[in-house]
């Protein structure tokens, strides 16, 4: 069985990222969506949040797998059993650093492999961050993201 691990913040989670997710899929019998803990980015999601919206928006995608996690990634995907990193590449931007850190990757476990993905057109000028702006400025974000996101950030907006 070849498993794949799919890492991100997902904060939050967007239809780009199921779309790499589904074509991760014709490539792996499983994956597993590890969801940091810990980033340097600051987040905006609870990582309970985070996690629940991803299996809350996975339901039907059989060899999904959805556990958050903190620590060294490779060390993760080694416990796991993952025989590669699963990254999506939206623009050249992107590729610099997945490049960088896939070389890294490598260096800390020789058997880890990374598998780039390019999203569906209509994902490549998705992002989390454009997400969190145009919900932010009260746009409506409800054909970029799952319904549990669009569902989290009314709750958000009821609370502030």
């Amino acid at each position: 069985m070849k498993t794949g691990i799919y890492a991100g913040t997902f904060d939050p989670v967007t239809n780009g990222h199921l779309d790499i997710l589904k074509r991760s899929l014709e490539v792996f019998d499983r994956i597993i969506v590890a969801v940091a803990g810990a980033s340097p980015k600051d987040t905006l999601f609870s990582l309970e949040d985070r996690v629940e919206m991803l299996r809350s928006a996975t339901p039907g995608m059989d060899g999904i797998e959805v556990i958050p996690f903190t620590g060294l990634l490779v060390e993760f995907a080694r416990e796991r059993g993952a025989t590669a990193m699963i990254r999506g590449l939206r623009v050249v931007s992107d590729f610099e650093y997945e490049f960088q850190m896939a070389l890294m990757n490598r260096r800390l476990d020789r058997e880890l492999e990374t598998v780039f993905l390019m999203p569906s057109e209509e994902y490549t000028y998705l992002s989390s961050t454009l997400i969190k702006e145009i919900a932010s400025a009260g746009g409506d974000i409800s054909q970029f993201v799952p319904g549990i996101v669009v569902t989290k950030f009314e709750q958000m907006r009821k609370t502030s």
